[in-house]
């Protein structure tokens, strides 16, 4: 199965550019450009899959939760040749595959049409259970939610489960940039710790760091990465 590190001719340094083709309203600028660096650490180094196996039993999955915000998904997407450079000036359009929020039918390696919050992790839990259920225990469950998501109550109930129930295989980076309305004491992370998940807090626009957490061995338990960042304007 072909991997991450197949080389494609866009680097990081070309995100910017390909998130300048995408215009018109309701970007949730901010909301993407968040989670830029996180996507890019994880399609270019971690994530064991590719436009030729997003179809493949054994790939690795990658769930978006966060899917308002969805322009930085579809730079990444491109960069990596899911989907065409030529549709993201089309974003947002009547008939463009590009929605304001992913569509997994329309969008290639997407996994789910997400955008509604709190649906994400729950969506993960499934698909780990699932793919255990299959005996198939080397592909690795990923899902990016935002710290104010974590108001839902859905993803506290998939938090207390997945971590008695010893899912190793799910992954979960939260990015914080400061958008929750109440503090955690503790932060973030201790209400992972709390039902037994593996939790690491690192600076979100740091790539090395992002690595290393995002590769961090956590055996018989769940991860978690709090990335967090000072959003940039779009």
């Amino acid at each position: 199965m072909t991997d991450a590190t197949q080389t494609y001719a866009y680097t990081h340094a070309d995100l910017p550019g390909l998130m300048g083709l995408m215009t018109g309203d309701e970007k949730h600028g901010p909301a993407a450009t968040s989670t830029l660096d996180v996507l890019w650490v994880l399609y270019d180094r971690v994530l064991r899959v590719s436009p030729a196996s997003r179809d493949d039993p054994g790939r690795d999955r990658f769930l978006l939760s966060k899917g308002h915000g969805p322009m930085a998904y579809y730079a990444v997407l491109a960069a990596k040749g899911f989907v065409p450079v030529e549709w993201l000036p089309g974003f947002g359009s009547y008939d463009s595959p590009l929605g304001h929020h992913p569509d997994r039918t329309l969008v290639p390696g997407a996994e789910i049409g997400s955008g509604s919050l709190g649906h994400g992790l729950p969506i993960a839990v499934g698909t780990a259970l699932g793919l255990r259920a299959q005996g198939l225990h080397e592909p690795r469950v990923w899902t990016l939610v935002g710290d104010a998501e974590l108001d839902e109550g859905s993803n506290h109930e998939a938090i207390a489960f997945a971590g008695p129930a010893g899912l190793d295989r799910l992954h979960t980076v939260v990015v914080d940039n400061s958008s929750a309305r109440y503090a955690r004491p503790g932060g973030i992370a201790a209400r992972f710790e709390a039902a037994g998940w593996s939790a690491l807090t690192v600076d979100g626009r740091d790539h090395e760091a992002l690595y290393t957490a995002f590769t961090a061995p956590h055996p018989g338990r769940p991860h978690v990465v709090v990335a967090r960042v000072e959003p940039k304007s779009a």
